[in-house]
């Protein structure tokens, strides 16, 4: 017996009984983005190594440690895309949707990352992003912060997330603190662990994003971004935050949120809960303002979020708020004998046509009447109906209720599609 081949380690399936809840929850996203008049955009899967490099950062986890990289046939270095963002902006430069345009976007899709694979964070995940381009002022920021807290809304989150903010300054004041904050680590050089060590200063900004308890107070006490931020960049912290007010949305200011991307200038905020253990981030994002002329393009100011559908679906099912979906048909079909078999075909095709938003199963393998009436009732279906050689003579068929408890029927088969309508 040949030996079984595995799924790779941290790519899972997403088997039947998953997948309506995952069709819900994406239907859920598309028209909510939809509301606010964003457009889908798609892109590869596999883009240039490069296009990661310039936009992520060299010197961060996901570019050293995480990305599937490769090369290919032709000796160029291509990529499993490990996050959105930096995909649609090298396609909106590519084909000329960004400059001095307005463009509201949204995506899903796979991304790729190698590490450790644990619940809800996996090596194969997908992600919803929506970005926005061309408009630099807070009032876009507070729109798509506003817009996600509409998705925990539909879906029943509210009470489970919370928002945490923080503004990162313009790059020039962001790097006059990075040497104010240098400086400090500098002296508590000793209480750095290995990770730290190595961001000291190529990366210094992510050290403040440490989950390492022994750095805790260290960390608090270190200088605060917000008390180096230029004068522009608090009053637009101020305006989103007036207006997230207005909007009745709770917030905290999380002056140790940075995010782990190079790109991100000016507003920073995640979505986090309890209900997950560690894993507690379910929507992250910010202002970019910087990246489309990094990547190739005009300056353009630029402001998105993605959120991790595995743990989006994973905070539903731990918080039992996973709907009850619909069964997999609504009529199901069954024929006995070898004339009442053929027409059945006929019978089911007219059913689809003439009743396009209802489910039929027609019966297929064989078995007597027992036989198909358990598969009938594995399948959900509200009713079944029989067609057999003798009623097929007589231009009949007949209905039987399923899950409720109403007398058996025979019907006209010409009737029939208007009788279920």
């Amino acid at each position: 017996m040949a030996k079984q081949i595995q799924a790779i380690r941290g790519m899972n399936d997403c088997l039947p009984q998953d997948s309506g809840l995952w069709q819900y929850v994406e239907q859920v996203l598309r028209d909510t983005a939809a509301s606010y008049g964003y457009s889908e955009i798609r892109f590869p899967i596999v883009e240039m190594t490069e296009l990661f490099k310039r936009s992520i950062g060299e010197v961060t986890d996901i570019v050293e440690k995480e990305m599937y990289s490769f090369n290919d046939r032709n000796g160029d270095s291509l990529t499993l895309r490990p996050e959105g963002t930096a995909c649609c902006v090298r396609a909106g430069n590519e084909h000329g949707l960004l400059y001095n345009q307005e463009q509201r976007l949204w995506y899903t899709g796979p991304m790729f990352r190698h590490e450790r694979p644990q619940k809800g964070r996996y090596r194969q995940f997908h992600q919803f992003g929506l970005e926005a381009f061309g408009i630099g002022s807070a009032d876009i920021d507070a729109e798509v912060i506003i817009l996600s807290a509409r998705l925990w809304q539909k879906l029943g989150l509210t009470p489970y997330v919370s928002l945490e903010l923080n503004s990162l300054g313009s790059n020039e004041a962001r790097a006059a603190y990075r040497d104010t904050l240098v400086a400090y680590l500098e002296q508590h050089k000793d209480l750095l662990d290995e990770d730290s060590l190595r961001r000291l200063y190529s990366n210094p900004l992510r050290v403040l994003d440490s989950k390492n308890p022994a750095m805790a107070e260290m960390l608090a006490a270190a200088p605060k971004l917000a008390d180096h931020l230029d004068a522009e960049s608090t009053a637009h912290f101020n305006q989103l935050q007036a207006r997230l007010t207005a909007a009745g949305i709770s917030f905290t200011i999380n002056p140790r949120l940075v995010r782990g991307l190079d790109y991100y200038n000016r507003t920073v905020f995640e979505w986090v809960t309890t209900e997950l253990g560690s894993q507690g981030t379910v929507c992250a994002g910010g202002r970019y303002d910087g990246l489309v002329e990094q990547l190739g393009g005009k300056p353009t100011p630029a402001v998105g979020f993605a959120l991790g559908l595995e743990r989006l679906i994973l905070l539903l099912q731990t918080l039992e708020l996973a709907p009850v979906l619909a069964p997999t048909a609504d009529i199901y079909l069954m024929a006995m004998g070898e004339s009442a078999e053929l027409a059945a075909v006929s019978v089911a095709e007219r059913l689809r046509s003439d009743l396009p938003t209802k489910r039929v199963i027609l019966h297929c393998g064989g078995g007597n009447l027992k036989k198909q009436f358990k598969r009938a009732d594995k399948s959900g279906a509200e009713l079944a109906l029989i067609l057999g050689d003798e009623e097929l003579a007589r231009g009949e068929i007949t209905l039987k209720w399923l899950r409720q408890d109403q007398p058996q029927q025979t019907l006209k088969l010409s009737e029939l599609a208007q009788h279920l309508a």
